[in-house]
């Protein structure tokens, strides 16, 4: 009778990475196929605190103010400022930013008016086909003592 001797196998102690890269490479594609796709807010550009200060404008902006009820006003330049309803700022904007279309517009805020009612003016720019909408502000105070 002849010995057989088996050889044993070692253990790797290598993790093997391969399919985890296979996985990493598919949710890659996935997300920038899909990234896209999602436009879920609205596109602002933001003050900074020294911007109602220092606002400095080639051309008179498009301005729509909120109150305090949620009325909204719309300014228009070489205008006067009168009170809309939804429907009629989202046609007159589109129409206007249509034949201007590099001048900004703005939205001022009351102070005490609901934030909904802020946002909901600015998806309403943004269904018009306003490509940029900026938050107007007021100077800070400078406090005497």
């Amino acid at each position: 009778m002849q010995s057989t001797r088996r050889k044993r196998k070692k253990l790797k102690s290598e993790i093997n990475v391969v399919p985890y890269i296979d996985v990493m490479l598919v949710l890659l594609i996935i997300f920038m196929v899909t990234a896209p796709l999602l436009n879920l807010g609205v596109d602002i550009d933001l003050p900074e605190s020294e911007v109602a200060r220092s606002l400095n404008v080639d051309k008179d902006p498009v301005v729509v103010t909120v109150d305090q009820a949620g009325r909204l006003y719309l300014t228009i330049p070489k205008a006067e400022r009168k009170e809309v309803t939804a429907d009629a700022l989202k046609t007159e904007v589109a129409a206007y930013v249509r034949s201007n279309p590099k001048l900004p517009v703005y939205v001022a805020g009351d102070g005490k008016a609901e934030y909904a009612k802020v946002y909901d003016a600015m998806a309403l720019l943004q269904a018009a086909g306003v490509p940029k909408v900026g938050l107007m502000g007021q100077p800070p105070q400078d406090k005497a003592n």
